[in-house]
């Protein structure tokens, strides 16, 4: 049974301190359209700019996950990103006043909680998945960091984590499936031990931290005086260490919190990804950097299977819908620049030509005769003659027509054809015909490989 995307009902926002900057922060969750995803919008910026959570875009993984596009960035996006995978929300627009989303309480928990009031809905669109086939593994032996994903039918996550601390001893955190988000993991805070925060004290950062949002543990000895000097710092009566080594600003809501909050923080960091995926997760030691590296990993599989789907299969066997005879009764080309063999098919909105890449060209006596590659601006004179058949089919007498180049745009060689190969292209239309111009997007692939795309307008002009 497929599952379809989910937005929420209707609008929500959300006041609160950015942790780091110390701005008040307004943010509101809209409701978006199926295929939208998660994208973010600056309102003290160009509003225009929809900043797309997507991994390609982080900036910044030192104290938080950020983001950035086209000059807007995205500040400790993690605990936001998380909240809305947990409750497996596919499409949403989330607009903010200031660079940094709020802190709240340092967990997903208010973001889950006003989310849920704003109501779930199913629209009118499946839910793409990527299911892993294969183990994916990232380590960095320097920090001690390993996340492997394994294939499943679910997605799973488990984490480790180990500061060799006496006061967060090693622990571990499961998450068997993301419906149990709400309640198992979303109430868990972030945490720092406290020569983090006296190191980000006396940098100016953490403006927005006051005790509230983050729980502090206490891994060395801490006199009064410092103490006080903590409780004036972030405006409280009294501060002091419990006997689990934790300052008594707060209580832990498990025991094992600290590696649920980084179980938290993967699965924030991976829906940047862009999809919601069906794998098992097990990380030791991750961070926010790990997690994005990994992410990448994620994404590189990702588009190269999309690539994969979308390379068009075609029966080269089949009888042409214009042979070499046709073709020269319509193109004015005649070898050696007449470089289109056959044309297998034409709709109303692109054409499929093929091109045989022999060692008879004679193109390959004088262009590295001695490992010969057909010439690039021969691959794009072979994808206009493509377009050109094309282009000429809208008129009644086509042999009386010519095309004209007006612009190549987007050129890309992505691989080298050489003889032997069969070089297929197909030409989408990019819009109408009009006034005699055509625009189409090329593509030429060799088997299931793309070797070249370019974008091409021509004019269809009386000889």
């Amino acid at each position: 049974m497929s599952e379809n995307q989910k937005t929420i009902k209707s609008s929500v926002s959300i006041s609160g301190t950015g942790l780091h900057t110390g701005n008040d922060v307004l943010i509101t969750f809209y409701p978006a359209p199926v295929n939208h995803g998660i994208k973010f919008r600056r309102t003290d910026m160009d509003p225009e700019i929809l900043v797309p959570a997507d991994v390609d875009y982080v900036v910044d993984t030192s104290r938080g996950t950020s983001i950035e596009y086209r000059g807007v960035r995205i500040d400790t996006i993690e605990h936001v990103l998380a909240s809305l995978s947990g409750l497996e929300i596919d499409n949403v627009l989330v607009e903010l006043n200031q660079s940094e989303t709020p802190i709240l309480d340092g967990s997903a928990r208010i973001y889950v909680a006003e989310l849920k009031k704003a109501g779930i809905v199913e629209q009118d669109a499946p839910r793409r998945y990527f299911t892993l086939n294969s183990n994916v593994t990232y380590t960095n032996n320097e920090k001690k960091v390993e996340i492997i994903a394994i294939p499943s039918k679910e997605f799973h996550v488990s984490v480790m984590i180990d500061y060799d601390s006496k006061v967060v001893p090693s622990q571990n955190a499961i998450l068997n499936k993301i419906q149990d988000f709400s309640e198992e993991i979303a109430p868990c805070r972030t945490f720092s031990f406290l020569h983090e925060l006296e190191y980000l004290l006396n940098n100016n950062l953490i403006k927005g931290g006051d005790l509230s949002n983050a729980i502090v543990f206490v891994d060395r000895e801490i006199s009064r005086d410092e103490l006080d000097h903590l409780a004036m710092v972030f405006n409280k009566p009294k501060v002091r260490v419990l006997k689990e080594g934790i300052l008594n600003n707060l209580e832990l809501n498990f025991p094992n919190e600290p590696a649920r909050h980084k179980l938290l923080d993967i699965v924030g960091d991976m829906a940047l990804v862009g999809m919601p995926i069906k794998a098992q997760i097990i990380a030791t030691r991750p961070g926010h950097f790990s997690n994005v590296q990994f992410a990448k990993m994620l994404k590189r599989l990702i588009k190269k299977e999309h690539k994969a789907e979308s390379i068009p299969v075609f029966d080269l066997n089949k009888p042409p819908l214009y042979d070499i005879n046709k073709i020269k009764k319509i193109l004015p080309h005649r070898p050696p620049f007449l470089l289109i063999d056959r044309i297998l098919e034409m709709t109303e909105e692109q054409v499929v030509g093929v091109k045989n890449v022999t060692m008879n060209e004679s193109f390959f006596v004088g262009h590295f005769p001695d490992e010969p590659v057909m010439p690039g601006v021969l691959m794009i004179e072979a994808m206009a003659q493509t377009g050109g058949i094309f282009a000429l089919s809208f008129v009644p007498d086509p042999e009386n027509y010519i095309t004209y180049f007006l612009k190549i745009e987007d050129v890309k060689f992505r691989q080298k054809v050489v003889p032997g190969d069969t070089v297929v292209f197909v030409n989408k239309l990019l819009g109408p015909i009009r006034r005699g111009i055509c625009q189409m997007k090329g593509t030429a692939y060799v088997g299931n490989r793309i070797v070249m795309e370019a974008e091409l307008m021509a004019q269809i002009q009386k000889k």
